[in-house]
C-alpha cells in the first residue's frame, strides 16, 4: 500500500506549476525528489499533503482516492511532513511543541508526553526536553521538527529542504536518521533537497522535476548518468563531484 501521485497536474491561473506528475513512494522506502529552483518540487509536497488540491490526476493513499482532503484529515490518516521553515511553536519547550501535536491528533495529553519524550530519546536528542523551542540551534531545530512529525507514528513522512543551511557532517547525520526512519519505523519518506549528494546517499529510487514535468527516475546510476539531468539541473561535472 503507497502514497502516490497520478497524472496530477496543478494550474494557477495560467500557470502550470505541475503536469501529468506520477510518483510513488512505499512503506519503507526512501525515495528522492530533486530539480532545480521552480520545478514543482514544493508543489508536489502541497499536494501530497493537502495543502494544495490537484486540478488534474488524483493522490492515492493506501489505495484510496484522497484528492480532496484537506491537510489536518491526511496528518490523521497517516501522512506526515516537515517544512522548510522549521515552525516550531516558540512559546513552548522541545517536550510542548512534540506534545502538542499529539494532542491535536487525539492523544490524551500524558499519551502525547510519553510518545514525545520515547521519540526524543529515539532520535539522541533528549537533552532538548526542556529547552525553549526559540533560539535552539539551526540543526536542532530541524531535528526537532522531524520528531514532531513523528508523532502519531505516521506511515508516510515528507522532508521539504531539511538539509538547508547543514555542514557537510550535519547533512550525513541527517542521513542516517532518514535510514533509520525507513528502516527502523517503516515509514515511507520522501526527501525534497537541493543537497543531491544526500538524496542520492539514502534514496534507492529518485524523481527528477523540471518545469513542473518528471524527466527523469531511476537509482543513483541512472541519475548521474542522464544528460537530460545534468542539462536541467546538475551541471556538466556532477558525475566528477560525486
Amino acid at each position: 500500500m503507497v502514497l502516490a501521485l497520478e497524472e496530477v497536474g496543478v494550474a494557477f491561473g495560467g500557470f502550470r506549476a505541475l503536469s501529468g506528475v506520477n510518483l510513488t513512494v512505499a512503506p519503507g522506502q526512501v525515495v528522492g525528489l530533486i530539480g532545480p529552483n521552480g520545478a514543482g518540487k514544493t508543489t508536489c509536497v502541497n499536494v501530497l499533503t493537502g495543502f494544495q488540491h490537484p486540478t488534474t490526476g488524483r493522490v492515492m493513499l493506501e489505495g484510496r482516492d484522497v484528492s480532496n482532503l484537506g491537510a489536518h484529515r491526511l496528518r490523521r490518516s497517516g501522512v506526515a511532513r516537515t517544512f522548510q521553515a522549521g515552525r516550531l511553536f516558540t512559546g513552548l519547550d522541545v517536550l510542548d511543541n512534540l506534545a502538542c501535536t499529539g494532542v491535536g491528533l487525539g492523544q490524551r495529553r500524558a499519551a502525547a508526553e510519553h510518545e514525545a519524550s520515547d521519540l526524543l530519546a529515539w532520535m539522541g536528542i533528549s537533552a532538548l526536553e526542556s529547552r525553549p523551542a526559540a533560539g535552539l540551534p539551526y540543526t536542532d531545530e530541524r531535528r526537532v521538527a522531524i520528531a514532531r512529525a513523528l508523532m502519531g507514528g505516521p506511515r508516510f513522512l515528507l522532508l521539504d529542504e531539511p538539509a538547508a543551511g547543514m555542514s557537510e557532517a550535519e547533512a550525513a547525520d541527517l542521513a542516517a536518521l532518514i535510514r533509520r526512519i525507513a528502516t527502523e519505523r517503516g515509514i515511507g519518506c520522501l526527501l525534497i533537497e537541493h543537497n543531491v549528494g544526500l538524496v542520492l546517499s539514502v534514496a534507492a529510487d529518485v524523481v527528477v522535476l523540471d518545469g513542473g514535468r518528471v524527466i527523469e527516475r531511476g537509482d543513483r546510476k541512472v541519475i548521474l548518468g542522464s544528460a537530460a539531468v545534468r542539462e536541467a539541473y546538475l551541471g556538466a561535472n556532477v558525475t566528477e563531484a560525486a
